[in-house]
């Protein structure tokens, strides 16, 4: 007996208001995964002191139960059976769980060395566990909202535009005002009293975006796809989540997602140290680059839907990736050559604005057709199995996101030991070969991860045509059964 609905949701464009409800949610995970990716490892080396390399092991072992939670997660919301329907009891209940772990993270205690890493490992899992709950229920009400192959690319259009705003906005607020200079302290980044205020704000936004969304798209509940409530044994549940994601197009996905969102995890963590010891930015250049990379942000907005009409899908997406890597490479490369603006140069900060904006923009492009496919592939996997897991393909999906999220802060931990870059380093006091080292290894590193993504997109196995297929054979057998009922 199956477990789900195997329903087909219309081919339907969204409403506005809906959309811009459903997208502003995502503001909640562009906020912890900037503060997260950006500083965190920032925090507990250059402001508490720990070593840095300790730290990103701290937070990797802290995937090992994500490995568990956000599959389970996934599993469970499929199966969620109420009047709220399967997706939204779990957005709801996650608010107050991720804010009280927030706060915690950015508010430790006098520890000793081993216990603040502990205190890493743990209030890192809170805060995983519980964005999972919220993130990976409302991912998988992309395929739920519309089985149009173009829609739901402006779907996740919509996410990643409130996604990268909310990082974004939140950059702003820590460097310009959270974060930022005092009298006697001219870098607030390295003042660990600024930090509780940080956390509180970043927490109260999150909470705000969840509840947004959630309400705001509460009366789509009547119109998704419903668990049926059957009984099934244990082992039949974990045989039935293997079926599932042994789907090729499924892994092709997720092959592509370790690739990027590592080599993003590495670029996140690096670019407090990046734009300090490299670029020598003064307290209004923080403010100047989140603009470019929001600017970045909009147009991926843009260019995403019409490049996916235009091309398809996965090879649009392979074409995006290939130039976000080209455009991530291209200062250093100039730099080391002495092509580039120096620091203090006035031409310093448009070059990096439009290579920051360029390769923003292609990344993000690459990322919203990636996430569009995934959405996809629930009618293929729909086909092959009788059954709608939106939320398994998702959950495996986010877990890759977060995974490669600390795992980019763990590479970039020893990173910073291979080229021996100091703790509590001053800004201009590093030797100028460590620093040359950093931004070549980056350079290769995020290169060699972006194009390995590229070709795995490119590998996905259908397009358009095998997709509204798939759509209408599905509806058509629906109404079939509705007859025969």
């Amino acid at each position: 007996m199956e477990t789900n609905q195997a329903a087909v949701p219309p081919a339907r464009r969204i409403r506005t208001p809906i959309m811009l409800a459903y997208g502003f949610g995502t503001v909640a995970y562009g906020v912890k995964d900037f503060c997260f990716s950006t500083f965190l490892l920032f925090y507990f080396n250059q402001v508490v002191g720990l070593p840095a390399a300790d730290v990103g092991f701290a937070i990797m072992c802290a995937l090992l139960l994500d490995a568990v939670a956000d599959p389970a997660i996934g599993f469970l919301s499929d199966r969620t059976g109420s009047r709220w329907g399967r997706r939204h009891p779990w957005m709801y209940a996650s608010a107050l769980p991720i804010a009280l772990g927030w706060v915690l993270l950015w508010n430790p205690p006098a520890l000793s060395n081993a216990q603040l890493l502990l205190w890493v490992f743990a209030m890192s899992v809170l805060v995983r566990t519980a964005v999972s709950a919220y993130e990976v229920p409302s991912q998988a009400l992309t395929p739920e909202l519309s089985a149009d192959y173009e829609e739901r690319t402006r779907i996740m259009a919509y996410r990643f535009l409130f996604g990268w705003a909310g990082g974004l906005a939140m950059m702003i607020l820590a460097y310009a005002w959270l974060l930022g200079p005092s009298p006697g302290h001219p870098n607030g980044q390295l003042v660990r009293s600024n930090y509780p205020a940080f956390a509180a704000v970043s927490a109260g936004i999150m909470v705000l975006a969840i509840l947004v969304s959630a309400l705001g798209t509460h009366s789509e509940i009547k119109r998704l796809p419903r668990a049926e409530r059957t009984r099934q044994s244990i082992g039949a549940h974990f045989a039935e989540l293997g079926a599932t994601v042994k789907n090729r197009a499924f892994l092709i996905l997720m092959a592509a997602g370790l690739c990027y969102y590592c080599a993003q995890g590495v670029s996140f963590a690096l670019s407090s140290y990046i734009y300090a010891h490299v670029w020598r930015f003064q307290n209004q250049d923080f403010t100047i680059i989140a603009f470019s990379l929001l600017v970045g942000a909009f147009f991926a907005f843009l260019l995403a839907p019409r490049i996916s009409r235009r091309m398809g899908k996965p090879r649009a997406a392979m074409w995006m990736m290939a130039a976000a890597a080209f455009w991530v490479a291209l200062p250093y490369m100039l730099r080391l050559a002495g092509l580039f603006p120096d620091p203090g140069n006035r031409w310093m900060l448009p070059a990096l604005f439009a290579i920051y904006a360029a390769n923003v923009t292609c990344s993000i492009s690459a990322t919203i057709l990636g996430s569009s496919m995934m959405a996809d592939v629930v009618e293929q996997s729909e086909i092959e199995t009788g059954r709608r897991n939106e939320g398994v393909f998702f959950a495996g999906a986010f877990f890759v996101q977060k995974c490669c999220s600390g795992l980019g802060i763990w590479a970039t931990g020893m990173l910073l030991d291979l080229v021996d870059f100091p703790a509590l380093a001053k800004v201009g006091t590093v030797a100028p070969e460590a620093v040359d080292r950093l931004t070549i290894l980056f350079s290769v590193l995020y290169a060699v991860l972006a194009f390995a993504a590229a070709g795995f997109y490119r590998a996905f196995p259908f397009g358009k045509a095998e997709h509204e297929a798939r759509v209408a054979a599905l509806a058509a057998g629906k109404t079939e059964m509705s007859a025969e009922a």
